[in-house]
């Protein structure tokens, strides 16, 4: 590998941003002028890279940005990404200063935490939104008389100010809309004459704003789909505007010979050949986040599906080739190979999961490279990076 690439393994995640810059047009586009959108990039968005994909998102037309810790917003911070950041999720109200020093913006998730979080102002003014807890069961407030007393506390308050009102539905992704209704419901009802023009008022996540682009009240927060994933398999024939998946997985054949028939492979000699085999190695594993549960599973060599064969270990993993192929031959574990493909509901199909947890449990280990144009961007390795962080 170029030393310029700056990582030396033959294993790493390709990052398009052209994808996620399309994506994020088409929903601002089907939401039409009334509509804003919160980019969502929390868990190092969704695994593809936080820095690279906000500012990606934000080029293409997304108001703000959502994480979900002030660690994660704070670290945005640290990469140079100026515009606003929204904490969804809940923090210590201890820590409202440095959230103030840093230009976050805090949820308050509870009356209780706004009356506390104001004793903690030294300086500068506190800007969160407020949740509404209207059927997740999750974080915010339940009933109106806290959100009107919340309200009040904060507009007597010179150092406290509300920038917007949400909630979050739990079941936007099924096509069973029931309770989504209930949900919409119960926020118009806590909500009613309480808003401010000013403020955001957001109760849609993707699927949300995918299927009722006319009931968002005015911001989503885009999620799931930014990254060209459907919210679930259910909505993924439904959807009104096709989605260009954003991640691809990949490596290379570090090692290949030619097995026996009646040789083992891996781990707990689990499998056997059962005529003479090619058998080629990645340099791939569960510690990079190709978890053992993918031992049945294939990937594309030479533009063609081939198994994994044998327990996947923790830095390598094995495959049965259909012929002897030279070292060095990229193989695809998510993505496209000639007229084969891998895509990321495959495998979670596989897992048993949903997509939103495979990108997200690739590991810092496996570098990512960031496209555009179709031409290397930038590539980025957390582990070479943690470390010249350290040493510096």
């Amino acid at each position: 590998m170029n030393e310029a690439l700056s990582f030396y393994r033959d294993t790493w995640a390709e990052i398009n941003l052209d994808a996620i810059e399309y994506n994020v047009k088409s929903m601002i586009r089907h939401l039409g002028p009334e509509g804003t959108v919160i980019a969502v990039v929390k868990a190092n968005a969704y695994g593809h890279g936080d820095a690279e994909v906000a500012e990606t998102a934000l080029k293409a037309g997304a108001d703000m940005l959502a994480v979900a810790f002030v660690d994660e917003a704070i670290a945005l911070r640290k990469k140079g990404v100026a515009a606003p950041i929204l904490v969804l999720g809940a923090s210590r109200p201890e820590d409202v200063q440095v959230s103030i020093n840093h230009k976050i913006i805090l949820t308050a998730v509870s009356l209780e935490w706004v009356m506390e979080a104001g004793k903690f102002v030294r300086s500068g003014e506190l800007c969160f939104h407020i949740k509404l807890d209207t059927g997740m069961g999750r974080l915010g407030m339940k009933e109106r008389h806290e959100l009107e007393t919340a309200i009040d506390y904060a507009a007597k308050s010179p150092n406290m100010k509300i920038g917007g009102i949400f909630t979050h539905f739990a079941t936007a992704d099924e096509l069973e809309s029931d309770y989504a209704e209930h949900q919409f419901e119960a926020f118009e009802k806590l909500t009613a004459g309480l808003t401010s023009s000013e403020w955001m008022i957001h109760c849609a996540n993707s699927a949300a704003g995918l299927r009722f682009p006319d009931r968002i009240f005015n911001t989503v927060r885009l999620g799931i789909s930014m990254y060209g994933l459907a919210p679930s398999m259910e909505l993924k024939g439904e959807l009104p505007y096709p989605l260009q998946e954003a991640l691809s997985l990949h490596t290379k054949l570090v090692h290949v010979k030619k097995i026996a028939k009646g040789e083992k492979v891996s781990y707990g000699a689990t499998y056997t050949a059962q005529e003479d085999e090619w058998i080629g190695t990645l340099p791939i594993g569960y510690a990079d986040g190709w978890i053992r549960r993918l031992k049945d599973s294939e990937v594309l060599a030479d533009g063609a599906r081939v198994p994994i064969v044998g327990r996947i270990c923790m830095d390598q993993c094995m495959v049965r080739l259909p012929r002897k192929l030279p070292i060095g031959t990229k193989v695809t574990l998510i993505g496209r190979q000639a007229e084969e493909s891998i895509s990321i509901d495959e495998i979670a199909e596989r897992l048993e999961t949903i997509n939103y947890e495979v990108p997200c449990i690739l590991s810092a280990r496996v570098p990512r490279m960031f496209l555009q144009n179709k031409s290397i961007m930038e590539v980025r390795n957390p582990i070479i990076q943690s470390f010249s962080a350290e040493k510096g």
